[in-house]
Parts: structure tokens; sequence; C-alpha cells
């Protein structure tokens, strides 16, 4: 039986539930700016649930949002908050185990693999998004990329660090077998395994999606590992709409999502945790039933 290294949850989401400004398509950027203690506390409570790797809130802050929503001036300062909201809730949880992930999302939007830049385009900005996060990532996480390009150009830019990079992709709910983009996750576990990665993992999909197409994943010789979504569909959100498009299932709690997530560590996932909709009390009750079973 391997040991479980347990991620935190979905941010975005759990602070707009925590904030009372208007949602925005910046998302959790706008919170970033103009309540970053929400942030700060937000991984302290992913921290005292059990989690031992917190990913810096930048999923939203990239250049290509920034610049549709006249914020584009605000790219360093919103890298640098995430930073201090990071280590500030490790420092304030007394937990000296904590990693700190650097956050590679998609550039333009998430699930819509269509709109995204050509490779040459987005590693200029990967390289970007590297610069600013390296001083306070112990890692990077390439995570919910929907294509073998975005993968490609994200995992480029995170190897040059010399830092680990474990790189997520997101499937289809529909199409279980395929990414976002409608490539083969079987042809993209191909093409990308020439990446020194650490670790390749599913991400931002329906569990239901991650279970059905797990057996391509285990083939893996690197760590595995997953970490779902809560949406009932991503079918109403496009580039430049908030997330209050988005419903949350009502039969996900945080026990049914810890049945869910056992299950990946029972066919040898080592790093799980939780995306959009999962919030502490989904990870501290994932913590605990690991522990039950013996993998943390």
């Amino acid at each position: 039986m391997s040991k479980v290294t347990l991620l935190d949850g979905g941010m975005g989401q759990e602070l707009l539930r925590k904030s009372s400004r208007k949602v925005t398509p910046l998302w959790s950027a706008d919170i970033m700016l103009n309540e970053p203690l929400l942030v700060r506390d937000l991984h302290s409570e992913f921290i005292n649930s059990g989690a031992r790797v917190i990913t810096l809130n930048t999923y939203t802050a990239t250049p290509q949002r920034l610049k549709r929503d006249g914020e584009l001036d605000q790219l360093t300062h919103l890298h640098q908050q995430a930073m201090k909201a990071a280590k500030d809730a490790i420092e304030i949880a007394e937990c000296d185990d904590v990693a700190i992930a650097g956050c590679l999302p998609p550039l333009v939007a998430s699930y819509r693999p269509d709109v995204s830049l050509s490779f040459e385009d987005s590693l200029d900005t990967y390289r970007r998004l590297v610069e600013l996060q390296a001083l306070a990532s112990d890692m990077f996480i390439c995570e919910t990329m929907s294509s073998i390009t975005e993968a490609r150009a994200a995992c480029t830019a995170a190897i040059e660090s010399g830092k680990p990079v474990w790189l997520a992709l997101t499937v289809s709910d529909k199409h279980q077998t395929q990414l976002r983009s409608g490539e083969s996750l079987e042809n993209a576990l191909l093409a990308l395994d020439s990446f020194d990665t650490q670790a390749t993992l599913l991400n931002c999909s329906q569990p239901e999606a991650i279970s059905a197409c797990w057996s391509l994943l285990n083939n893996k010789q690197r760590k595995i590992g997953a970490y779902a979504n809560g949406f009932v569909s991503i079918d109403s959100l496009y580039p430049g709409d908030t997330v209050e498009e988005l419903e949350m299932r009502q039969d996900l709690s945080p026990e049914q999502y810890a049945e869910h997530a056992i299950s990946w560590a029972r066919n040898g996932a080592t790093i799980i945790g939780g995306c959009c909709e999962i919030g502490p009390a989904h990870i501290k009750a994932l913590y605990n039933k690991l522990c039950s079973e013996g993998y943390i």
C-alpha cells in the first residue's frame, strides 16, 4: 500500500461563497486583489483539513484573462499577493510539511481548447507565469489541460524551472476516454510521455468520468492521481462568463466524494484532492477516510 499525498480542494467556488463581492469573469483573481485575507484563510482551512499541498490562487490570473477584463497591469501584483497568502497560511497553520504548488492553468478559458493559443504563444505566456511564481513554488501543476498542445506548452515551461512538475489532464464528462479537445486520453498520454514530469493526474472532471478511464491512467510508470469537480455540467460556461452559470451537484457530499476518491487510492493513486465545488469539508472527510484505511 502506497501512502497518499493529499491536495487541497477548489479555491474559486469557496471564495465566492465567502465573499460579498459581485461575481466577475475574473473570479478568484478579483478576490485575490480585493480580499486577500479570504484567500489566506481558505488555504489555512484546507491545511487544517489535512491537505499537504496547496496551490497558488492564480488560476484566473493569466495575461489573456486579465487583458480581456482591463486588469493586465495587475498581473505581477496578483501573483505576489497569491504567494504571500499561501506562505502566510502555512505560517498560521504552523505546519512545516506543506508544499506550495505553482499553478499553470488554461490561459484563455477552462474546457475550451478551441479558443486556446498556439503552442509558441502559450509557451511564452507559461514561461512568464513560471517566472512570476517560481520564488514561492516548491513544484508546478499544469492543471485542467484540455488538449495535447496546451499540455505540451505548460509542461515545457514548468520543466525549465528545474522544479518537480505534475501534469493534470481534464477529460470529457460525456466521452470519458477523451480530453475536452476530443483527442483520446490514450493518445494524449503517449504524446506526453516523453516529458520529465513526476506525476500524471486527471482533474476538473466529474468523479465518475475519472473513474471510467482510470485503467488508462493506471498504466503509467510515474505517480498517478486525481482531483475531481462537483459540477452538474460545464456546458453552459463560455469564455468571459461568470461561474454563477454553473450548478453544484447535490449528490456529492463530503462522504460521497470520499467514497469516489478512496477507490482511486485502492487502485494506485498516490496524489488525491479536489477541484471546483470540493471544499474543506470534503478534504477533511477524505483525509479521515484515507487515515482509516492506512493511506496516510
